[in-house]
């Protein structure tokens, strides 16, 4: 790269010293070409070289084409003049393409003026991201700025969905206490999702919002930085002054800096318009010219449809929120703030949870876990108790008795189950019936009628946990350990206390 110094040295050696082109290239330790194309761009006259140059017989060609195709790359214009016979090397072609190639004129931009109230500009301002447990998070900067007195509003935002381009909106506006007239936004998707040329087709939820606030749409057009610079310098302005450098704990700590910084230091800084007030001083006289706020906010919320699966839980935003177990298999609305994810079943509210910003996490209403543990537990009381039914119908008006003293039926069932595995259903039913003939209403009172009988038939105890029909299992030996040694240690413990 030339320095300006560099190119002043080289502009006083040809006009004043009168050094050709080769001496200033040698005593200033630069290439012959680069110093062409300094006396090129500074438009002083093409200087012979001292000696012929491959590549002037090929200047015709070259120079035609440039002219007709100004955007045609070296290579392709290297690999021409090869076919027509030049033979030398593709550096020093390309050092003389960029010297020779046309300029495109430089366009100029007229400086846009407005008057107060009737503009501003907002843009998204990337910087970087932000480690939230498992999830990466785009950090975004959300600014407005009121295009007359060059008031910003900054807030930051994880992620560039729609909801947050329309809360950042929402955040500014009451800050402000007024909308601008008209807003004017980038080619950015969340506010513009197609172009083709002066057609624009708007995101229909920022219609919507627009139409709420009755402010005028308007989409920058393409390559006029003119047209959204505003809001482009107060970014940089943002980055060097606010965000450089800066420490925080988290997006909240953050974003009450920025409203501290936003509030202080960005309104102190002299009026561009008129530089004898401040910004403060320019917005109190611009703020009576703002819209009035419409009397209720936008509802700016993310809303998605999501489907519940055979496991209670929507998904959204890379986490798993609790639903009610009743409603698996079926498609609900999640309604999310930056704060707060509601789930919706029609117009029911049925779940309510604090939004995580982390990934792959299973964010649980207690009550939906214990609702869901009940419910388990209740149908597999129901299992046992049709099992039961159908084995032994004597349990029936076992249960129903119980029932009647207010006893856990689930328990009872389970060790009428267990019972029945134990000995079997002609003698549970048996010991059932003896049991209600007495008015024992209570598993301990069946269970005392089967131990008696299993006594008198001199049958062994039952095993507590039935063997499997698996021969290996049932005829494995197993040999009885020597209990004599346990004699020998006892010997030994009392000679040593004697």
């Amino acid at each position: 790269m030339i320095t300006p110094e560099l190119e002043a040295k080289i502009l006083r050696l040809f006009d004043v010293e009168k050094w050709r082109v080769g001496t200033i290239g040698t005593q200033l330790d630069v290439h012959r070409t680069v110093v062409q194309r300094v006396l090129a761009q500074a438009g002083r006259p093409k200087t012979a070289i001292a000696h012929q140059s491959r590549i002037d017989p090929f200047l015709p060609v070259i120079e035609s084409t440039l002219q007709t195709y100004p955007t045609l790359s070296a290579s392709r214009l290297y690999q021409m003049v090869r076919e027509r016979g030049y033979d030398g090397g593709p550096d020093h072609f390309r050092h003389f393409i960029a010297m020779h190639r046309p300029k495109r004129p430089a366009e100029a931009f007229a400086r846009l003026s407005t008057v107060p109230g009737e503009q501003g500009q907002v843009d998204w301002g990337h910087f970087g991201t932000l480690q939230i447990g498992r999830a990466m998070r785009q950090l975004l900067a959300f600014v407005l700025v009121l295009s007359w007195s060059r008031r910003i509003f900054l807030r930051f935002f994880l992620g560039g969905v729609t909801a947050n381009f329309l809360r950042g909106h929402v955040a500014a506006f009451e800050a402000f206490g007024g909308v601008p007239r008209h807003i004017i936004y980038d080619n950015l998707k969340s506010a513009v999702l197609e172009r083709r040329g002066d057609a624009v087709r708007y995101n229909p939820q920022l219609l919507d919002f627009a139409r709420h606030y009755q402010y005028e749409l308007r989409a920058a057009a393409v390559a006029r930085g003119n047209e959204k610079g505003r809001v482009e310098r107060a970014i940089g302005y943002i980055r060097k002054s606010f965000f450089l450098g800066r420490t925080f704990r988290d997006l909240d700590d953050l974003n009450a800096q920025a409203e501290t910084w936003s509030t202080t230091v960005a309104m102190a800084r002299r009026a561009p318009q008129d530089e004898a007030i401040t910004v403060a001083e320019a917005f109190a006289r611009e703020q009576p010219y703002l819209l009035p706020l419409p009397g209720a906010a936008f509802p700016a919320e993310d809303r998605v449809e999501v489907s519940v699966g055979k496991t209670p839980y929507a998904r959204f935003d890379c986490n798993d929120y609790s639903v009610p177990h009743d409603r698996v298999r079926r498609v609900v609305v999640v309604r999310a703030t930056t704060i707060e994810v509601r789930i919706f079943d029609g117009d029911d509210l049925i779940a309510s949870h604090r939004r995580s910003y982390d990934r792959r996490v299973q964010i649980e209403d207690p009550a939906h876990v214990l609702a869901l543990k009940l419910a388990k537990q209740a149908a597999g009381a129901s299992r046992g108790v049709d099992r039961l039914r159908h084995a032994v119908p004597q349990s029936q008006e076992l249960l129903r008795r119980l029932a009647d003293r207010n006893a856990n039926i689930g328990s009872e069932t389970t060790q009428l189950m267990r019972l029945l595995d134990e000995h079997g259903a002609q003698r549970l039913g048996a010991a059932i019936t003896e049991a209600l003939h007495q008015n024992v209403v209570h598993h301990h009172g069946v269970r005392h009628i089967l131990e008696r009988d299993r006594i008198q038939r001199g049958s062994p105890p039952p095993l507590p946990v039935p063997l499997p029909d698996d021969p290996r299992v049932r005829d494995v030996s197993v040999r009885p350990h020597d209990l004599g040694r346990y004699d020998e240690i006892g010997k030994i413990g009392e000679e040593a206390g004697s």
